[in-house]
């Protein structure tokens, strides 16, 4: 799967991934991650969701990055901003009124061009790559958001019943990817009604990553007194 792929998804309006309105698993699980307003979510692979929509008017600020310009251009039409347009490196930024959209290839996008980032909202990235994209992603997007608390959604079903996009990811998976750097958390696993795309019976799940903490060293002292007690 390459960039001509999505660039002719749009090009076609053959974007049964957007959804018209906020996920209700965004609006019902956001607060797990425990950010105050203000604060700025980044939202990978954004197309022109309607969650920025959402985020923007409970409040927070909102980073994305997005592969077409398309879609970034109708976001902007339908959020009524005109932005400013910069070139970052082999990208473009457009921002507005506490907006920034990275336009290009998100392995493009530095920890240093996206900046603060205190939170990620991944609905529709991790489960839009193949297998062999998904490692390299993961890697990427906790090196440029700094490891941040993420809420992400995934989907898991028989592969073989249905080609991806959105591909299926399991939970063994998820932990792979973000086991080592985070206490994960799923929050909830719905059965998508009339199966995906019609086709292949499907759970979505709903997961909140946090960064695990180190434990001190009374606590790692501790645990060594009692195994020592034990023997």
């Amino acid at each position: 799967m390459d960039s001509s792929f999505w660039h002719q998804r749009w090009e076609k309006n053959e974007i049964g991934f957007h959804e018209g309105k906020p996920n209700p698993l965004l609006v019902k699980h956001f607060h797990e991650l425990s950010v105050a307003k203000g604060c700025r979510i980044f939202v990978p692979l954004c197309g022109k969701t309607q969650d920025i929509s959402w985020l923007l008017s409970r409040g927070y600020r909102v980073a994305g990055a997005e592969l077409s310009q398309l879609a970034i251009e109708q976001l902007f039409i339908e959020l009524g901003m005109q932005p400013e347009i910069a070139t970052v490196g082999s990208v473009e930024q457009w921002s507005a009124n506490n907006l920034d959209i990275f336009v290009g290839d998100i392995f493009a996008v530095s920890a240093k061009m996206l900046g603060s980032v205190d939170a990620v909202y991944d609905r529709a990235a991790l489960v839009a790559l193949p297998e062999d994209m998904r490692n390299r992603y993961t890697a990427h997007l906790m090196e440029i958001a700094n490891k941040s608390p993420q809420l992400v959604i995934s989907y898991e079903y028989d592969q073989s019943l249905l080609e991806g996009p959105p591909f299926s990811v399991s939970n063994e998976e998820v932990h792979r990817h973000y086991a080592t750097t985070y206490d994960l958390t799923l929050l909830a696993g719905i059965e998508v009604s009339g199966g995906l795309k019609g086709k292949a019976p499907a759970k979505e799940n709903v997961w909140l990553l946090k960064k695990s903490e180190p434990l001190s060293a009374a606590v790692l002292s501790g645990a060594i007194i009692r195994r020592e007690a034990e023997h």
